[in-house]
C-alpha cells in the first residue's frame, strides 16, 4: 500500500532546488512469514449458511486472523530518515517517489512513499508554467518621467529595473490590455532541464492622483509643462457649462423611456443594475 505525504515548497525552493530530511515510521517484518492456518493461505474464510429447505448460501469474508493477507508475520515499527530532493522547476502537486519504502506486508511487495509538492503562494512573484509575473504599480510621475526599482530575484540576485529614456508607461495598451513588459530567460528553470528558463513578465499599473491631491499651483505647472493643455474657447461665457459624471460602459444603450419600462418588467437584479446606470 502506497503512502502520500504533502511537502510544502516555497517558490524559492522550486527555483533553486532544496533537499529536505523527513522522518517516516513504517512497519517491517521480523522473522519468518507463516501461512495462516485459519484460511489456509487464501486470505478468505468461507461460511455456509442454510437459508431454507435444501437451500444453502455461501459467504466469503476476509480472514480475521491474517487480515485477508493469507500469511502472517511479526512486525515492528522502524523509523527512517529520507532525503527528499525538491528539484528545480518542479510544479504544484508533482510527486517525489521512494520505491518500496511503505509498510512491509507478508508475501507482498512493499508500496511506495510519495511526497506531493504543495507550492506556496509568493508575496511578489506569480507563476504560470515556467514563466513568472510581477505586478508593479507606478505613480503618474514615474510613468511619465521614468522609474527604477531594485528587484531581489528568487535566487538572491539583485536587479535594477528601469525604464528607457523617454519611455512612457501607459495605464493600458490596445484598448483594454494591460501594459506588460518582459525580461527574457529570467523565469523559472524547466524541470529536467534547469538551464532552459522561462521569462519574467512585469505588468504595470499606473496610480493616478485622487481628486484634491493636486494643488492649484501644481496644476498650473503641469498645464504649462505637459503637451496638449485644455483648449481655450472664445465664446465660453455664452455657452452653458456642464460636468460629466462617472459611469460604466455597460450602461451604454440602457437609457431612455423604453429602458425604464424594461427595468420595471425585469427581475430585481436587472432593475437594480438599470437604476445604478441612471444614477451614475
Amino acid at each position: 500500500m502506497s503512502a502520500l505525504i504533502q511537502i510544502k515548497a516555497t517558490l524559492e525552493d522550486l527555483y533553486n532546488g532544496r533537499t529536505v530530511k523527513i522522518a517516516i515510521t513504517r512497519k517491517t517484518i521480523v522473522g519468518d512469514v507463516s501461512r495462516c492456518e485459519d484460511c489456509d493461505g487464501s486470505g478468505v474464510q468461507v461460511e455456509m449458511r442454510q437459508i431454507g429447505p435444501g437451500m444453502v448460501q455461501q459467504l466469503q469474508r476476509h480472514c480475521a486472523e491474517c487480515g485477508g493477507q493469507g500469511y502472517s508475520a511479526r512486525t515492528k515499527k522502524e523509523r527512517k530518515v529520507l532525503e527528499v530532493r525538491v528539484e528545480k522547476g518542479m510544479k504544484d502537486n508533482q510527486k517525489i517517489t521512494f520505491r518500496g519504502m511503505s509498510d512491509e506486508l507478508p508475501n507482498m511487495e512493499s508500496g511506495d512513499v510519495n511526497f506531493v509538492v504543495q507550492e506556496q503562494e509568493h508575496e511578489l512573484f506569480q507563476r504560470k508554467g515556467a514563466d513568472l509575473l510581477i505586478v508593479k504599480t507606478l505613480s503618474l510621475n514615474q510613468a511619465l518621467t521614468g522609474f527604477q526599482w531594485k528587484l531581489v530575484h528568487l535566487d538572491g540576485r539583485d536587479f535594477i529595473i528601469k525604464s528607457r529614456p523617454g519611455e512612457i508607461i501607459k495605464p493600458e495598451s490596445g484598448g483594454t490590455k494591460p501594459f506588460v513588459k518582459v525580461l527574457k530567460d529570467e523565469g523559472m528553470p524547466s524541470y529536467g532541464n534547469p538551464f532552459v528558463r522561462g521569462d519574467l513578465y512585469v505588468l504595470f499599473r499606473v496610480r493616478f492622483p485622487n481628486d484634491g491631491d493636486l494643488s492649484n499651483d501644481v496644476i498650473k505647472v503641469l498645464r504649462n509643462l505637459l503637451p496638449d493643455p485644455a483648449m481655450e474657447i472664445d465664446d465660453a461665457e455664452e455657452i452653458e457649462e456642464v460636468h460629466l459624471d462617472q459611469t460604466d460602459v455597460k450602461c451604454f444603450g440602457k437609457g431612455g423611456a423604453s429602458a425604464q419600462r424594461d427595468a420595471y418588467d425585469s427581475d430585481e437584479e436587472q432593475a437594480g443594475e438599470s437604476v445604478q446606470c441612471h444614477q451614475s
